[in-house]
C-alpha cells in the first residue's frame, strides 16, 4: 500500500506574522498558480481557510471553482484574534495573537460555530477538516470540533515543543507535542496525545529528526531551544525536518519523501501558507525571485511524489483510514 501524500495550505491573510492591525488578502490571487501545479501532478490539496480570507471575493470564487471540479477540499483554519465573535483578551490582540485555547470555553465554541457556518455558506459543502491557528489544540478544543461534525484535525506537530511561544500573556501557554504520536490516530478526547475512540482522526504534521554535527549539537544544548541564540542555531542547523519548503531544503524534502516510500509510512503531510506564495506576503519569501525558487522546489517535490504515493485530501484520508472498534465511519 502506498503512503498517502496530503497537501495542506493554511489560507490566511497577508503576512500574519506582522503586528499590523490591518488585514489584506491579496495572496488569494496567487492560489490558482499553486493549484495548477497540484493538478499537473494529479495531487489533491486541502485548503484550510481562516476568517479574513473567507471574506475575500477572490478566494470565494477560487474555492467554489475547486469544489465544483472536485479537485480539492476546503477545511477550516481558525485565528482566534480575528474570528468573530470578537472578545479582546488584551489591548493588543493583533500583537499577542492569542490562541483559541486562551479564550473561555463558550467563546471557543461560538468561534468554531461561526467559522464553520461561514465556510459552509460560502462553499456549500460540509466542512470536516481543521488545523488550529498557531498549532494550538487541547482537549476542550477537540471536543468542540467533534460537536461541530469535524472528522479530521492536523494541528499536532510531533517532536516539537512550542515552549517560548506566547499567546495571551496570562493565558494557559503553548502545547508540548514532543512526545505525541507521529502517525495518524483517533484521539482520546480526555488526552489528545494518545489514541482513543473519538471520531476525530489526528493526522500529525510530518516532522522527522535530523542529525547534527557535534559542534551544532553542543551549541544548541548551551543556547536552549527558546532563546535568541537557540533560534539562530535552529535556523542554520535545525534539529528536525518539516515537510514544509523554506527555500533552502529541497534536497531534504526529497530525502524525506524517499524515506517514507522505503519505510512504508502511512502518510506524508506537506504544508505551506497561502501568503508564502506571494512576494512580500511573508517574512520568508519577500521577493519575486525567492517565490520563483519556492515554486521550483515544490515542482521538484510534487514531480517525485506523483508516483509511488496516493494523493488524497484530509477527509479522503480519514474516510479510508482503518476504523477501530467503537468508531463509526460516516
Amino acid at each position: 500500500m502506498n503512503p498517502a501524500f496530503i497537501i495542506t495550505i493554511d489560507v490566511e491573510a497577508d503576512d500574519e506574522w506582522s503586528t499590523s492591525t490591518g488585514l489584506t488578502t491579496k495572496n488569494a490571487a496567487y492560489l490558482p498558480r499553486f493549484h495548477e501545479l497540484c493538478q499537473r501532478y494529479g495531487l489533491r490539496p486541502t485548503y484550510l481557510v481562516e476568517w479574513s480570507m473567507a471574506q475575500s471575493p477572490v478566494l470565494r470564487e477560487f474555492g467554489q471553482a475547486v469544489i465544483a471540479d472536485k479537485s480539492a477540499e476546503i477545511g477550516m483554519h481558525l485565528h482566534a484574534w480575528t474570528a468573530p465573535p470578537y472578545l479582546p483578551l488584551t489591548e493588543e490582540d493583533h500583537r499577542h495573537k492569542p490562541f483559541l485555547i486562551d479564550f473561555p470555553a463558550a467563546a471557543m465554541a461560538e468561534k468554531v460555530k461561526v467559522m464553520t457556518g461561514t465556510l459552509e455558506e460560502a462553499f456549500q459543502v460540509a466542512i470536516t477538516s481543521h488545523r488550529a491557528g498557531r498549532w494550538m489544540l487541547d482537549e476542550n478544543y477537540a471536543r468542540i470540533l467533534v460537536e461541530h461534525g469535524y472528522l479530521v484535525d492536523c494541528s499536532v506537530t510531533p517532536r516539537i515543543s512550542w515552549a517560548g511561544t506566547t499567546g495571551h500573556p496570562a493565558g494557559r501557554g503553548p502545547r508540548d507535542y514532543s512526545r505525541f504520536p507521529a502517525q495518524p490516530y483517533f484521539v482520546d478526547l480526555d488526552d489528545i496525545g494518545r489514541p482513543g475512540a473519538s471520531p476525530l482522526l489526528e493526522v500529525p504534521m510530518t516532522i522527522v529528526p535530523r542529525s547534527r554535527a557535534a559542534l551544532w549539537s553542543r551549541a544548541a544544548d548551551l543556547a536552549g531551544s527558546t532563546s535568541l541564540a537557540g533560534r539562530v542555531v535552529n535556523r542554520f542547523s535545525p534539529a528536525v525536518t518539516w515537510m514544509r519548503p523554506n527555500g533552502r531544503n529541497r534536497r531534504r524534502l526529497l530525502d524525506l519523501a524517499r524515506t517514507a516510500l522505503a519505510e512504508g509510512w502511512q502518510h506524508v503531510e506537506f504544508m505551506i501558507h497561502s501568503s508564502e506564495l506571494m512576494p512580500g506576503g511573508s517574512p520568508y519569501f519577500r521577493t519575486r525571485r525567492s517565490v520563483e525558487g519556492l515554486f521550483d522546489d515544490i515542482d521538484a517535490l510534487f514531480a517525485f511524489v506523483s508516483t509511488g504515493f496516493d494523493p488524497v485530501t484530509l477527509t479522503e484520508f480519514r474516510m479510508t483510514f482503518p476504523v477501530r472498534p467503537g468508531i463509526s465511519r460516516p
